[in-house]
């Protein structure tokens, strides 16, 4: 996957706010799913399992989300969104945006298609204005040329 550096630059992109909330989110799921079961003495062994099931799922939807990530490295960058990662090298990432509106960094991409990097969340304010001007940077080191075209 990624080879871990002493270089501060490489250091991964994650969202605060939004692994604060999903995680807080997981806790809260799992104790009413279980306050829900054991109140309820009516709900029979089926009815137990699907709620049990349903609180499994929305925790491992909140896992995902407190999970998203972008993990650079000297040769690239992995992408970890809700249900996709994606492996990029450097020169594959021709911009990164980050205008008003937008909830999270999007990269523009050589083949013309574009990428939302949810480990930078414009919920996260000033730090996350911060995280896409390094990440942008990053981009510049890695992708100029000796005639900087």
């Amino acid at each position: 996957m990624v080879e871990p550096t002493g270089d501060a630059r490489y250091a991964p992109f994650r969202p605060r706010l939004a692994r604060i909330v999903t995680a807080v989110m997981a806790v809260v799921v799992v104790l009413g799913t279980v306050a829900v079961i054991v109140a309820i003495p009516e709900l029979g062994p089926g009815d137990q399992i699907g709620f049990a099931l349903l609180g499994a799922l929305i925790v491992w939807f909140c896992w995902r989300e407190g999970s998203v990530a972008a993990l650079p490295s000297p040769d690239g960058l992995v992408v970890r969104n809700l249900m996709i990662t994606t492996r990029l090298e450097w020169a594959e990432v021709v911009s990164v945006r980050f205008g008003s509106g937008r909830p999270w960094v999007q990269l523009d991409l050589a083949d013309g298609d574009t990428l939302a990097v949810m480990g930078v969340q414009r919920a996260d304010g000033e730090r996350a204005s911060a995280e896409a001007q390094r990440l942008a940077t990053l981009v510049a080191v890695h992708t100029a040329t000796p005639r900087d075209d």
